[in-house]
């Protein structure tokens, strides 16, 4: 049996629901290695654009800390 048949074979004998996550799965392996990603930079680049866009303002650098400290459960990052 060749391998696709074989794959074939075995995903039809799960129920729905198993065969619903191999899907999930082959598609997330494809995006995998047929999509290569923007350097970090250009990604967050494209996000502040968004961001800037949607028309909502952009946080400061007292309020990124404060929003830091929150996450932490009230922790400061940094001294002053």
């Amino acid at each position: 049996m060749i391998p696709e048949q074989e794959l074939l074979t075995k995903w039809r004998s799960l129920p729905q629901d198993k065969q619903q996550e191999v899907l999930k799965f082959v598609e997330f392996m494809q995006l995998k290695t047929t999509t290569k990603k923007p350097p970090l930079g250009e990604r967050l680049r494209e996000i502040r654009s968004k961001i800037v866009a949607s028309g909502k303002p952009l946080l400061n650098a007292d309020e990124i800390e404060k929003e830091l400290a929150d996450r932490r459960g009230g922790i400061q990052g940094r001294e002053e």
